[in-house]
C-alpha cells in the first residue's frame, strides 16, 4: 500500500473500468498461457491474461499506477481472445481487455512518437477516402524503387521500425488498387432470388483486396442472393475500436447502421472476420447511446459472415474443380472468427463442396499471425514473431495453396511467407468458391 505521504497512483476512472465481477471469476489456473501468443513470445507472467487480469485488479484496488510498464503489458496484448476460448472457468477476457482499452486511452498520455504513428493510423486507415490519395504516392515509392531501396539499406528499420512494420505489408500496388471501378448499388440474383442481402465493402479489404469483395459479390448472386452496396458506408469501427477508441468507432457504427437502414434487408454480409466481430458488438459499442442502441440491435440481429450465411442457407450452383489433380488446401483459422465468433466448422464445409479439394490442418492452427488489427503496425517485434511461426506451420502442411478469410491476416501472412522465400499462394475463401462457380483453374 502506498504510504500516507506518498502521492496518490493514478488508476483507472470511474467511467466502466473492468468489473470486479468479471476479474473475481479468474481463479489463475494457467490454463490461458499455452494459448496466449503474446506469452509464447515475450514469457513473461505479465504479458499473459492471468497477468493482465491481476495488474487490472491491482489498478483498481489502488495498489498499482496506471504507468507506461503498466500500459505496455496491455498494449501487448493482441487482443485474439484465444484464452476466451481455452479458459475452463469461462472467463470473459474480452470484456476486460475491452473495458480496459478505453481507460488506457483515456489516462495515459503517449509520447510524442506514438501519437504521430497512432494518429497516422487512426486517421487514415478507417477512412478510404483519405487512404486512396495516399496509394497513389504509395505506388510512385514502389515504381521509382524507394521501397527496394529501403528495405535492402534497413535504414526504416533502424530508425523508424513502425514506419517499416507499415512498409513491410504494403502489397505491391497497382492502377487497379487505387482506381479500382466500384461495384453497382444493387446487383441482381442469378435465377430465382432467395434472399435480399446488404454487403460491407470494409476500408482495408476495398482497397487492397478489391478482386475479394468482386469474388463475394459474385458468390453471393450466384446462389441466389440480389445484393445492395450503399456507397454511404464506411469503416466498420474495427480498428478504433480495438484500441480503445470509442468515440471514433461509436461514430462510424451510426455512419454503418445508417447506411443499411430502411433497404429491407434479410442479411448484412461481411467477408473479413475481424470487421464481423465489430460488426456483431455494436450493441455494446453504442449501449448508452438512446438514439441508436435499438437500431444497433437489429442491424446486428442481421449481421452474418459471408461463410457463416452460405454454409447456413446452402450452396445452389454447380462447383467445378480448381486443379486437374486433387488440390491440396490449408484454412487458416482467422482470430476473430474463431475466437470472437465460434465460426470455424462452416468454411471447412464450404471449401470441401469444391470438388478434388483436400484441407490440410496446421499444427498451431488456432494460435494469432500476430496482424491483430493494427497491432503488427504498433508491436511488429511480436507480431514479427508470431507471422514467422504461423507460416512455417501453414507451409509444413504441404499444402499447394492457402485459404485466409481476413485481410490483416493475409498481409501478414504474404510478407513472411516472401521473407521465408516460399512461393505459395493465398487466397480468401470466397475467392476459391469463384472460380470453382465459373470453372477457372488455379
Amino acid at each position: 500500500m502506498n504510504s500516507p505521504s506518498a502521492p496518490p497512483l493514478s488508476g483507472f476512472d470511474p467511467q466502466a473500468p473492468p468489473a470486479p465481477d468479471l476479474i473475481n471469476t479468474c481463479i489463475h489456473c494457467g490454463f490461458c498461457l499455452s494459448t496466449c501468443p503474446s506469452y509464447r513470445v515475450i514469457g513473461k507472467e505479465t504479458d499473459s491474461p492471468r497477468g493482465r487480469i491481476y495488474l487490472m485488479d491491482a489498478i483498481n484496488q489502488g495498489e498499482a499506477d496506471l504507468n507506461p510498464t503498466a500500459v505496455q503489458h496491455f498494449d501487448s496484448c493482441l487482443g485474439c481472445l484465444a484464452c476466451v476460448s481455452t479458459c475452463p472457468s469461462g472467463v470473459q477476457y474480452d470484456k476486460l481487455i475491452r473495458a480496459t482499452r478505453p481507460q488506457v486511452e483515456r489516462n495515459h498520455p503517449r509520447n510524442w512518437w506514438e501519437k504521430l504513428v497512432r494518429g497516422l493510423v487512426f486517421n487514415l486507415f478507417p477512412y478510404p477516402a483519405r487512404l486512396r490519395p495516399l496509394l497513389l504516392v504509395l505506388w510512385l515509392y514502389q515504381l521509382v524503387g524507394l521501397q527496394t531501396l529501403m528495405r535492402k539499406t534497413g535504414i526504416l528499420d533502424q530508425l523508424f521500425p513502425r514506419l517499416a512494420a507499415m512498409d513491410a505489408i504494403l502489397p505491391q500496388l497497382s492502377w487497379r488498387h487505387i482506381f479500382a471501378p466500384e461495384l453497382p448499388d444493387v446487383i441482381p440474383a442469378q435465377g430465382d432470388r432467395r434472399y435480399r442481402v446488404g454487403m460491407i465493402l470494409g476500408c482495408v479489404q476495398r482497397l487492397f483486396f478489391e478482386p475479394v469483395n468482386a469474388a463475394t459479390a459474385r458468390v453471393l448472386t450466384a446462389n441466389g442472393c440480389e445484393v445492395v452496396i450503399p456507397k454511404t458506408q464506411g469503416c466498420c469501427g474495427a480498428l478504433p475500436a480495438h484500441q480503445g477508441r470509442e468515440a471514433q468507432s461509436q461514430a462510424l457504427a451510426r455512419q454503418m447502421i445508417d447506411s443499411f437502414a430502411e433497404l429491407e434487408l434479410d442479411y448484412i454480409i461481411i467477408n473479413a472476420a475481424g470487421c464481423g466481430h465489430t460488426l456483431k458488438e455494436y450493441e455494446h459499442i453504442l449501449r448508452d447511446d438512446p438514439d441508436y442502441c435499438e437500431k444497433a440491435k437489429a442491424f446486428v440481429g442481421k449481421v452474418r459472415d459471408v461463410q457463416e450465411f452460405l454454409a447456413e442457407v446452402g450452396l445452389t450452383t454447380p462447383l467445378s474443380p480448381l486443379a486437374d489433380e486433387p488440390l491440396l488446401l490449408v484454412y487458416q483459422d482467422a482470430c476473430h472468427l474463431l475466437h470472437g465468433q465460434r465460426i470455424s466448422v462452416q468454411p471447412r464445409q464450404l471449401l470441401r463442396q469444391i470438388p478434388g479439394v483436400q484441407l490440410r490442418e496446421p499444427i498451431d492452427g488456432a494460435l494469432c499471425c500476430g496482424s491483430a488489427g493494427v497491432y503488427n503496425l504498433l508491436q511488429p517485434a511480436v507480431a514479427d514473431e508470431l507471422g514467422q511461426q504461423k507460416v512455417e506451420n501453414l507451409v509444413q502442411t504441404g499444402a499447394a495453396a492457402i485459404a485466409s478469410p481476413n485481410p490483416g491476416c493475409a498481409l501478414q501472412i504474404r510478407k513472411h511467407l516472401q521473407h521465408k522465400g516460399y512461393d505459395l499462394p493465398l487466397f480468401h475463401p470466397m475467392e476459391l468458391l469463384d472460380r470453382a462457380i465459373r470453372g477457372e483453374r488455379l
